[in-house]
């Protein structure tokens, strides 16, 4: 079974995942597959140079500032590039799937429902937390702008629409509060599998 995992930027989404993962649930970030493919796959450089232009390779490493900077208000080229990045990515997961033996794994995509992808997962949980919390931990993290922190919160889908298509939340304003329920989520999801 696939479960999907959720949620917006600085939702703490990776904490949970940790958590699934000292559970014993193989866990798959998307993110960092596309991060890792964009890197070494020879195809989808060759894709984003040809998108993006020569500077879009610095020596031979992804040119990451350049790109978002590119895409961060061009919603045609972040569409383009996750038309040559998104597909490796899936096709990585599947390998991946396979070779699982597990009851369940759980795959984390930042935008499952902003891409339209439910249909992949048996289940969707979704994570979030206050906004002025979720800030505060990103420009902790990144030390981003609580500008341009606000204009990706603004991107991608309210928490209000994720809570209506999602099967579990979690509420991650205290992380002992939040593994809490993603206990109570992983014996559901077990117990729903036994059945």
């Amino acid at each position: 079974m696939i479960v999907g995992l959720t949620g917006g930027i600085g939702s703490g989404k990776t904490t949970i995942l940790k958590y699934f993962k000292s559970l014993g649930v193989p866990v798959y970030i998307a993110d960092d597959e596309a991060k890792t493919l964009m890197h070494h796959s020879k195809i989808i450089k060759q894709k984003l140079i040809e998108l993006f232009g020569e500077e879009a390779y610095i020596n031979n490493t992804l040119n990451r500032s350049y790109l978002a900077s590119k895409i961060f208000n061009d919603k045609s080229l972040l569409a383009k590039m996750n038309a040559i990045v998104h597909p490796k990515v899936a096709e990585h997961f599947k390998k991946w799937y396979k070779k699982q033996n597990s009851p369940y794994v759980i795959k984390e995509a930042a935008i499952i429902f902003e891409n339209n992808q439910q249909q992949y997962y048996d289940f969707i949980i979704t994570v979030i937390a206050d906004e002025s919390l979720r800030i505060k931990r990103v420009i902790q993290r990144d030390g981003s702008s609580e500008e341009k922190i606000k204009s990706i919160i603004n991107n991608q889908w309210s928490d209000e629409d994720k809570i209506k298509a999602s099967d579990f939340i979690i509420f991650n304003n205290n992380l002992e509060e939040a593994k809490k329920q993603a206990l109570k989520i992983h014996n559901s999801i077990l117990e729903k599998l036994n059945h």
